[in-house]
């Protein structure tokens, strides 16, 4: 049975709310052979239950966690038990968590408007986002520009830091793309820590310094601006674009199955009430669509790195099948690389290989789309955690994600620095 059945489960427009979630909790559902995948099956496509499923098994032995909301604890415990599968809580106070979250970010960003710096330890709202990028700006403007390659479906503007040494000249480039998915927010976290870095490391650290003497940097750090606001707004739990489907009651599609790499095929949903609902047509998200022309249009791109979470994987293409790219032995002996590189620092362990047998199909992703459109170096990353916090990671966690993070990126760049096709 493939496990694509999962991504049936239909999500309601509305369901989840940043109006309160008390008495939720995330089930860690265990699957160990072929009847408990058909049976969890049925959970996850049963209309009775309005689950929200955060991470899908991919193997036997590896679990799903679910958000069961409090009116269906009882009745989702008791499907469990009658068909005899095994879960544990791992989050039995989802609104404590979520109100932590809250009045930490709240407290952090009332420092900041005080007058204390930007706390690269705390997650932010994407006004504080765009307004350190034009702080970093301003600091470097001879190595850092800011462009805007476009606008979202609600109009904000999709901005991009550019680090360049090459005065004007049009270089090897390397894309850094990170908050398609807007609940991942340790993702836009870590993006915006690695502008701060890029920029304290240039000229002290060799290896960077060494990348952008050949290569500029463009990074991306909230490729989907709509969704980010609404997680802070609305529905914290929110994954998709906000654009609307005509016909359907249901808002946004999944960013990374909109791709022009096999789209609509395997992997994505056709219902626009799916968490990865395809779209209309490839490139139908101008989120999407900016970032593709920005691409085509600039034409001397090498490296295309996506940030996700969570699940600690790194990975690289193809989603849209389980044939191997032709490159695939040397992507994966990098992709190595830079997890060993990843875990020297705290011992974090990442599991590496394609996206299509290391996790499920999934057709009309970005990386798959760079590399069919020659970036050869194209990977993902899913970063913290396992599980335990999900897309709930404490704050106090962002600057170890980020550093060990960087240290797996910083390879992969020196690979494609030294290795210019």
């Amino acid at each position: 049975m493939r496990w694509i059945l999962f991504f049936g489960a239909l999500i309601g427009p509305s369901v989840y709310g940043r109006e309160k979630f008390f008495g939720d909790q995330v089930f860690r559902i265990n699957v160990r052979n072929e009847n408990e995948i058909s049976k969890l099956s049925q959970l996850v496509n049963s209309d009775n239950f309005t689950l929200n499923f955060w991470k899908l098994p991919s193997t036997l032995g590896d679990p799903a966690d679910v958000l069961v909301p409090a009116v269906s604890l009882h009745p989702v415990k008791s499907f469990l038990k009658s068909h005899s599968l095994e879960y544990s809580v791992t989050i039995k106070d989802l609104q404590a968590l979520l109100d932590d979250e809250d009045e930490e970010m709240q407290h952090n960003e009332g420092k900041e408007r005080s007058g204390d710096n930007f706390n690269y330890g705390a997650y932010h709202s994407l006004e504080a986002i765009y307004q350190e990028m034009d702080s970093i700006v301003a600091d470097f403007p001879d190595f850092v520009s800011r462009l805007e390659i476009g606008h979202s479906f609600e109009n904000r503007p999709l901005y991009v830091l550019k680090f360049s040494t090459g005065k004007g000249k049009k270089r090897p480039a390397i894309w850094l793309n990170a908050g398609m998915h807007s609940r991942e927010w340790i993702t836009q976290a870590t993006g915006i820590w690695m502008a701060s870095k890029i920029v304290s490391d240039y000229g002290k650290d060799p290896s960077i310094t060494s990348i952008l003497e050949k290569m500029d940097i463009f990074l991306l750090p909230v490729a989907n601006p709509d969704g980010y606001v609404y997680t802070q707004t609305e529905n914290r739990f929110w994954r998709k674009t906000r654009s609307r489907n005509p016909g359907s009651p249901c808002i946004g599609v999944d960013p990374n199955r909109n791709w022009n790499a096999s789209f609509a095929g395997e992997g994505a949903s056709n219902n626009p009430c799916s968490e990865v609902y395809h779209g209309p047509h490839a490139n139908s998200e101008v989120e999407v669509k900016s970032v593709v022309d920005f691409i085509q249009k600039h034409g001397n791109f090498k490296c295309f790195i996506d940030l996700h979470s969570y699940s600690q994987l790194l990975m690289y293409p193809y989603g849209y099948t389980v044939h191997k790219v032709p490159d695939a032995a040397e992507l994966d002996e990098v992709a190595r690389r830079a997890a060993e590189a990843l875990a020297s620092l705290q011992g974090t362990k990442y599991k590496v290989g394609p996206t299509c047998t290391t996790v499920y199909p999934a057709s009309g992703s970005s990386i798959d789309w760079a590399y069919d459109n020659n970036i050869k170096y194209a990977f993902t990353f899913e970063l913290r955690d396992t599980g335990h916090y999900g897309f709930l990671l404490p704050a106090n966690q962002i600057i170890p994600t980020a550093e060990e993070t960087w240290l797996g990126l910083k390879t992969i760049m020196e690979h494609v620095r030294d290795h210019l096709y």
